[in-house]
């Protein structure tokens, strides 16, 4: 009697890990599964006061919204998906799901990671990956390395603009997202405290 084997898939795997690590980010990066523990405490602060100050920009009656945590389909791989920490994205942004709880590409207009452990990726991989999507402005809060990065200025699926801007200083969002803000890098870095 032949015994039948069933391979994993990158997507069954993911599905997995997502169902046995409640409250870990699971994304598939360029073909890689990643798996990222539940942010800490300066890492939600930061989430929340992103949440405010986009609501005192007035992003909502731009016609955006502001999430956390909604996943963008990559076209990079198959099966490529990734969740931002934080989301500027089109505010009929749910008629665009593609699958897994996905979102078209095109409905994002401005991504922001904050990193954790796994910061080599928001550094690295999804600069790429959000370029190559479409993303027009993606802004890292780079804990690791003490600093934020704007990169912008979308050109043939590649970011032309790399800024990098440390402590004391302020990240400009691009006009051409939608919203008119300055982000301090410091309240990037470490959220709101007080």
């Amino acid at each position: 009697m032949a015994v039948m084997q069933h391979e994993t898939t990158i997507a069954e795997a993911a599905d997995r890990l997502s169902r046995e690590l409640p409250g870990h980010r699971v994304e598939i990066l360029q073909g890689r599964l990643t798996v990222t523990p539940p942010a800490d405490g300066r890492h939600a602060l930061t989430l929340t006061w992103l949440t405010e100050r986009f609501y005192e920009a007035g992003a909502r009656k731009a016609g955006l919204r502001y999430v956390q945590n909604i996943g963008i389909w990559l076209p990079t791989g198959a099966d490529d998906f990734a969740i931002p920490d934080f989301s500027l994205v089109e505010a009929d942004f749910t008629q665009h799901r593609i699958a897994k709880n996905c979102y078209a590409p095109d409905v994002f207009r401005l991504v922001i990671e904050v990193t954790s452990s796994n910061w080599s990726d928001d550094v690295g991989v999804k600069v790429d990956s959000y370029a190559r999507a479409g993303v027009p402005a993606y802004v890292i809060a780079d804990r690791h390395h003490d600093e934020a990065v704007l990169c912008s200025d979308l050109r043939g699926g590649a970011y032309r603009l790399r800024r990098t801007l440390k402590r004391g200083e302020s990240v400009t969002v691009p006009e051409h997202v939608g919203v008119s803000l300055e982000l301090p890098v410091d309240l990037l870095l470490d959220g709101d405290p007080d």
